[in-house]
């Protein structure tokens, strides 16, 4: 074990190596995921829960919220390492449709370590819609030695 880590940062470290990908995690979306995120957010927007009003604004149906997508995306992170997450941004590439079945809108998120820095790591990560196209691109950075590691107490 290098001199400051602990055993669990040095796993962290292992598991991270430059150029890694990342088990993808996979997961769906369906309309009652809408409303409860809708009720968590705050976010009412019909043209996510209503089929009438998307359709009327010349949607083929309703939408994820992007930031339904964009905590998910944050979720797979935790699950890849538990080191903190201390930056995250993403850019959403096209809208993810959710149909009015049993299935919803099946989504994969993947991940690929791109750079290391003084213990900081760099993910980035691309949501992508069961059928293949890509719903939005991420990267997050988690420090691999928090607090008292670092110095601070």
């Amino acid at each position: 074990m290098t001199a400051g880590k602990s055993a669990a940062a040095e796993t962290i470290t292992a598991a991270l190596a430059v150029g890694a990908t990342l088990e993808p995690v996979t997961c769906r979306i369906d309309r009652a995921d809408l409303v409860r995120y809708a009720g968590a957010s705050g976010d009412f927007n019909p043209i996510h829960w209503s089929e009438r009003t998307a359709r009327a604004v010349g949607l083929p149906t309703v939408l994820a919220h992007g930031m339904l997508l964009m905590a998910l995306a944050g979720r797979a992170v935790g699950r890849w390492t538990d080191a903190p997450l201390t930056s995250f941004d993403m850019r959403f590439v096209r809208p993810g449709f959710v149909p009015d079945d049993e299935v919803g809108l099946p989504i994969e998120i993947r991940g690929r370590v791109s750079e290391r820095d003084a213990g900081r790591v760099r993910i980035v990560l691309t949501v992508h819609a069961a059928a293949g196209a890509t719903l939005a691109r991420a990267a997050a950075e988690v420090d691999e030695m928090p607090g008292a590691e670092r110095g601070f107490a």
